[in-house]
């Protein structure tokens, strides 16, 4: 088998050369050969990240078998006071309450963020809870394009909203006064909803195993979890007990016509991105973004001229290449959009930054470790972790849906 930078070199290769391919035809009609060889590449290239993805799957099994990326999350204090916080924290995740002393115990909620215990649950301390917020703003989708906040507690909170594009100056005589025009604000709800992670069961084994970083190997696996929890919130969210995605919020800007339930067209893409105001895409921040399905169906839409209007990325991800391109805008992979079907709303343009993400500081953790889980050997984990979303203004964003029948 391949070594993974070895499918990725020849991923790099072959986008380079339909790259290329592309700008050495220029305004030219494409021939048949040439849209086979091209067809011939993106199928190669199609075929590598499939078994990219496998290999990296497999490397991640083998990973999170040994935690051996548990450096990752690592971290090395200097203030002396927060490493031995962490060093009882840590015991607590171990060994439970039960194990720690009173003073310990004292020193676990001195170094916790606010909050108090409750029926077993704790508060987690601030700097391991910023460790996992960090860990989930590097998870992919809207938390890779949006913008953040992150607030100590959950309280209800207005987020101030302005659209200026509509606003102009005028000219004025001499010695005429000017006019006034107010500023028209808004505000949006960034309210923050509980979110789950499920009971994690982690073997008593590892618990025990002092090579282990049990902070590190509890975070990840609640990161997981509440990452693509979250993510699906922040995308066709309905605001009702979870955040308001941005699916669910956008306006519409283009229909498909009637037959298009699965298809998208040339034209589609254009109007969807003229939908959006140029003073949004003269800022440079627009963007599309569609699930990897979705994204099969456009690297196959051609222009009148024949040729493809998918440009390849040398390598997706580094930050060295060049990002896949779909009419002169960067593509975001995020595979919870709806993919092609009656009616679904499956690509959005424009400015994600215009989509606010909270998250909440707070974070509460459980331990359990009664007959249910220690007959099996094991002790239970569960985050309840609280964010919200909105977005602060809906011309800024807007959605392609497909067509009812």
């Amino acid at each position: 088998m391949k070594s993974i930078q070895a499918l990725r070199e020849q991923r790099q290769q072959l986008a380079r050369e339909a790259r290329n391919q592309l700008e050495q035809k220029g305004d030219r009609v494409w021939t048949k050969e040439d849209q086979a060889i091209f067809d011939k590449r993106t199928d190669e290239i199609d075929a590598l990240e499939n078994e990219i993805a496998a290999v990296e799957k497999v490397l991640a099994l083998e990973i999170e078998k040994g935690f051996k990326d548990v450096e990752d999350f690592r971290r090395a204090p200097e203030n002396k006071a927060q490493a031995k916080g962490r060093e009882v924290f840590a015991k607590l995740l171990r060994h439970g309450p039960t194990a720690l002393s009173t003073e310990e115990l004292q020193q676990v909620r001195n170094t916790m963020s606010v909050g108090t215990p409750s029926q077993g649950g704790y508060t987690v301390q601030t700097d391991v809870a910023k460790e996992l917020i960090d860990a989930l703003k590097a998870y992919g989708g809207m938390r890779a394009v949006s913008s953040n906040i992150t607030t100590a507690q959950g309280n209800p909170l207005s987020y101030p909203t302005s659209d200026g594009t509509s606003e102009v100056g005028e000219w004025v005589p001499e010695n005429t006064q000017a006019s006034g025009a107010d500023v028209s604000f808004g505000a949006i709800g960034l309210n923050a909803f509980k979110a789950s992670s499920k009971i994690v069961t982690v073997p008593i084994e590892l618990l025990m195993d002092s090579s282990i970083d049990v902070i590190a190997m509890v975070n990840k696996r609640l990161r997981d979890r509440l990452g693509r929890t979250f993510n699906q919130g922040f995308t066709s969210g309905s605001g009702t007990g979870q955040p308001l995605g941005y699916v669910t919020a956008a306006p519409v800007g283009r229909v498909g016509a009637t037959g298009q339930t699965n298809t998208i067209l040339y034209d589609d893409l254009v109007e969807l991105q003229e939908s959006i105001d140029y003073a949004y895409q003269n800022a440079g921040n627009c963007q599309f973004m569609m699930h990897q399905q979705t994204r099969k169906v456009v690297r196959k839409i051609k222009d009148g001229a024949g040729r493809p209007i998918w440009a390849e990325s040398y390598e997706g991800g580094i930050k060295t290449g060049i990002p896949s391109q779909l009419l002169g805008s960067d593509v975001a992979i995020n595979n919870d959009m709806a993919q092609p079907a009656a009616n679904a709303k499956t690509i959005g343009f424009g400015d994600f930054s215009k989509y606010m993400i909270r998250d909440v500081l707070n974070l509460i953790l459980f331990r359990f470790e009664d007959s249910a889980y220690a007959s099996k050997g094991q002790v239970g984990f569960l985050a309840w972790a609280r964010a919200g979303g909105g977005l602060l203004d809906p011309n800024g964003l807007k959605t392609f849906q497909q067509s009812a029948s």
